[in-house]
């Protein structure tokens, strides 16, 4: 007679049954790790432009960018009035580029608060500037932050 050396089928359940658990266990932690790296980006893309904002602000009279020339104004050279001058603008530039919000990713801005695909709402009269794709995080909406 000879002998077989091969795993039961009862030890191979046994080892899908830990496989499955440890996948139960681990796979929620990488989907709650991708949302706090959202979360923290785009809390880093608001401090960065919301900073950025007010130094426009400060060096052209009180004013911030207009909401359809938002793009250039921020990141191109401009005049005191805001105006796009690359050869001998005084201000800016103060972005290298809109950045994208990373949970909708688009960098268009917008005074429409209702447009969630696109990726940021700004009020130039008042200067408020957030998220714009009308998510929560954790019960947390990304225009609250």
């Amino acid at each position: 007679m000879f002998k077989r050396s091969a795993f039961t089928l009862v030890e191979l359940l046994i080892v899908v049954i830990i496989l499955g658990i440890l996948a139960a266990i681990v796979v929620p932690q990488f989907s709650d790790a991708t949302s706090d790296t959202q979360v923290s980006s785009l809390r880093t893309n608001l401090a960065t432009i919301r900073g950025q904002l007010e130094l426009y602000r400060l060096q052209h009279n009180n004013t911030y960018p207009a909401v359809n020339t938002f793009s250039d104004q921020m990141t191109k050279k401009t005049d005191v009035d805001g105006t796009v001058n690359q050869a001998n603008g005084k201000y800016g530039p103060y972005l290298q580029t809109v950045p994208v919000n990373p949970f909708n990713n688009s960098s268009v801005v917008t005074n429409n608060a209702a447009e969630t695909t696109k990726g940021w709402y700004f009020d130039a009269t008042s200067g408020v500037f957030k998220a714009n794709d009308g998510g929560a995080t954790n019960g947390v909406n990304h225009s609250d932050y």
